[in-house]
């Protein structure tokens, strides 16, 4: 049996194929986009938690100073027990989203047997860099990788730059546009070891955060039923949190915000600990 994660020959990469027959966008002959004005997804967030990893995302896409669409989706599964979320310009990162699951998919008929999360991830990294042309003219993709890591039995994120650069994050992880508001929110909220529940009401404080201080990032839509899509991966596989669920918890925020409008207060000395 060939061993997970390496690739054996080009015919293993479905990326690989369609870059020869020059029907990937970086393949044809760049177009001037200086001008160009697409819609951009904007804030998503992932977090480790003690039975594997949670992924949440906004739904607002963005236009300029536009509001482009308000429900649009951000997290997606990228195969069985990985996810995958995006920011920045949103044709281009939900088609890079469906080469991703078609390139996993793929690799395991060809090779009879998944990639290892690392080199799920190191596929994505290498897909990030035939995009380049695009992203050095503006049209630039962000994604962010999270999945379960069956031989560490634990969950894992990773996050990547324009250019392909793979980073990996030990315990959360934000991009896009209101990143910096929910890294900063995780940083006081976010427990190491923590539950699934935990995790899940830790990512819907964390965007609403986002959204509070950036005008990209939406935040809970009471009024047309509008809240942020959520994904856990694990052992037993990727599962979406169900919409009643998330309104629930989005809804229970919201009255503790009614409360106390910056959010709950980390305790500056931990329980049982002293000044």
């Amino acid at each position: 049996m060939r061993s997970k994660g390496r690739p054996v020959n080009p015919e293993s990469s479905f990326s690989h194929h369609l870059v020869n027959q020059g029907k990937l966008p970086s393949a044809i002959a760049s177009a001037h986009v200086e001008d160009l004005v697409a819609p951009h997804g904007t804030t998503i967030v992932a977090l480790r938690h003690a039975n594997g990893v949670v992924m949440a995302g906004d739904r607002r896409a963005t236009m300029g100073n536009i509001i482009a669409q308000r429900d649009i989706q951000k997290v997606f599964p990228a195969d069985e027990y990985s996810l995958i979320g995006i920011a920045g310009s949103a044709g281009i990162a939900i088609e890079l989203v469906r080469l991703f699951q078609v390139e996993l998919e793929h690799y395991e008929k060809i090779e009879g047997t998944p990639l290892s999360l690392n080199g799920k991830a190191n596929r994505l990294s290498s897909m990030l860099r035939s995009n380049l042309g695009l992203a050095m003219q503006g049209m630039a993709v962000v994604p962010l990788f999270a999945g379960f890591d069956s031989n560490e039995k634990i969950g894992r994120i990773f996050s990547y730059d324009v250019t392909g650069g793979r980073y990996e994050e030990h315990d959360f992880c934000a991009v896009g546009s209101g990143s910096q508001f929910a890294r900063g929110a995780l940083k006081k909220i976010n427990a190491i070891n923590q539950s699934e529940e935990d995790a899940i009401a830790a990512a819907i404080e964390a965007l609403f955060d986002a959204a509070d201080d950036d005008s990209a990032t939406g935040g809970p839509d009471i009024s047309r039923g509008i809240f942020p899509v959520i994904y856990t991966a694990g052992e037993t596989g990727v599962r979406e949190i169900d919409t009643d669920r998330v309104s629930e918890l989005s809804q229970q925020m919201l009255q503790r915000r009614a409360a106390r409008p910056n959010g709950p207060r980390a305790p500056l000395i931990p329980e049982g600990g002293t000044a």
